[in-house]
């Protein structure tokens, strides 16, 4: 349920964010050139978010514990939900800045804490992180409704952000008077119980904040700082697996392959908050308001995910359960499969307005949420086996870091899918759309062929863990 809340604040704020600032802020500019703007800005954000999670998995791991991190950062987050509200672009970046500080200590955090709930062996931990995705997806099914379709759209979409901080707030309140069911998981580690602590990090964040507000102000700069510390990351932990023994080692290599995957597959995933949002608002002809389109992926993970969490279990007892490369290989062909039917759709059935109907936008999240149910549950998963116990929340930060590579690579993509032609440039701005899609299913189909092919020499580097 704190996730719920947490989500509900992420999406609801997510499924208005490059709409807004491309109108609110960018508006002077030629069409094409803001959603180009407001794209890399969500990019620059969505992959922050992330990214942050390296720091506050170190900081919950060795400081202040699982916990107390998820509740400071959700508080801090709600005070940069707040500031959203400034109709000011150097307040609104701030308040984003503050959001990040804030998610760097929740989001790695609670998954985390998941893992630790199950023994090392347990065959249900599969299905509890899926279940634990329901929670994540119920709230990010209502947020586009309530913050977009509903308060955005009929009074403003700065007041859809208010509504994003009151969910925020909500799930710390269910956090901390629940938070007795957890019993000593993720408590402060010896040593470091009272509150100087929880003093120390909170100015670590408001020290955080202009360095955040700078990288969301250049992007370029953001994308070599992101790669950079993925490589070190990637370093260290392989590093430090080797050191400990040969099989660690080998398990952190096998785990950082895994990553390349999770990073192209987030990388077109996240075109659905971005360029596929800015589809959905121009070129999609639907009864309904564009941002119900962000509740689609939600809608059909609460569909299928109790489907899939039976599902594992299953095909485990009958011999037929993929490796968990040949479930990220099989969620790569899965993507290119949502973009090879939008892309038929843009060549061949668009209308004389220029549109397509809303099924085949719709028909595509159906694709990317069964490949998503195949990646992102089982990833989390896999990261708390595959790591070191003294270092998983930093590995699953890690996790989160290549997300964030992926979302900046995203806002990247989006910003050339939808920067073509626009308004009575129709039809040239909807084939710019097709042949940035098109390079996503030849990049889905390429690498998921060889994660499939290269699955039984990655399943020796897990040594057993599936």
């Amino acid at each position: 349920m704190a996730e719920f809340w947490e989500r509900f604040a992420y999406y609801g704020m997510r499924a208005l964010l490059a709409v807004y600032v491309a109108a609110q802020f960018f508006a002077h500019l030629p069409e094409g050139e803001a959603k180009t703007q407001a794209s890399l800005v969500y990019g620059g954000y969505t992959s922050l978010v992330y990214a942050t999670g390296v720091i506050g998995g170190m900081i919950a791991d060795r400081y202040l514990g699982y916990q107390r991190s998820i509740i400071l950062g959700g508080l801090i987050m709600a005070a940069g939900l707040f500031l959203l509200l400034l109709p000011e672009l150097h307040w609104f970046l701030i308040g984003l800045a503050v959001i990040v500080a804030g998610n760097g200590l929740f989001k790695p955090n609670i998954s985390t804490m998941i893992g630790k709930l199950y023994g090392p062996n347990d065959v249900r931990r599969d299905s509890g992180f899926t279940i634990f995705y329901m929670g994540i997806n119920a709230g990010a099914f209502f947020a586009p409704i309530v913050c977009g379709s509903w308060i955005g759209a009929h009074y403003g979409y700065q007041y859809g952000f208010l509504a994003a901080a009151l969910g925020m707030i909500l799930g710390v309140m269910v956090f901390q008077f629940r938070k007795g069911m957890l019993q000593d998981v993720g408590r402060a580690p010896a040593g470091r119980e009272g509150i100087g602590p929880i003093l120390t990090v909170l100015a670590g964040a408001a020290v955080m904040v202009p360095v955040i507000y700078f990288l969301l102000s250049k992007s370029d700069v953001l994308g070599v700082i992101l790669l950079g510390v993925f490589a070190v990351l990637a370093a260290y932990l392989i590093w430090s697996g080797f050191s400990q023994d040969r099989v660690q080692g080998q398990k952190y290599v096998a785990m950082f392959i895994l990553f390349s995957a999770n990073i192209l597959f987030w990388s077109l995933f996240e075109q659905a908050g971005a360029s596929l949002n800015f589809l959905a608002e121009e070129y999609v002809s639907a009864p309904f308001h564009f941002t119900l389109f962000q509740s689609a992926n939600p809608m059909f993970i609460l569909l299928l995910a109790p489907l899939f969490a039976m599902m594992w279990p299953k095909l485990e007892k009958v011999g037929m359960n993929p490796s968990i490369p040949r479930k990220f290989a099989i969620a790569l062909i899965g993507l290119a499969a949502g973009f090879a039917l939008l892309v038929f759709a843009i060549k061949t059935m668009a209308g004389a307005d220029g549109k397509i109907g809303w099924y085949w936008l719709l028909g595509l999240y159906f694709l990317h949420t069964a490949a998503e149910l195949c990646l992102s549950p089982i990833g989390l998963s896999m990261v708390t086996k595959l790591a070191a116990p003294r270092n998983v929340g930093l590995s699953m930060g890690g996790w989160f870091l290549a997300t964030a590579v992926a979302n900046y690579l995203a806002g990247r993509i989006s910003a050339i899918a939808s920067g073509g032609g626009h308004g009575e440039h129709v039809a040239s701005s909807l084939a710019q759309y097709a042949a940035t899609f098109t390079w996503l299913i030849w990049a889905g189909l390429a690498v998921g062929a060889v994660f499939f092919l290269l699955a039984p020499l990655i399943n020796r580097l897990m040594h057993g863990v599936k």
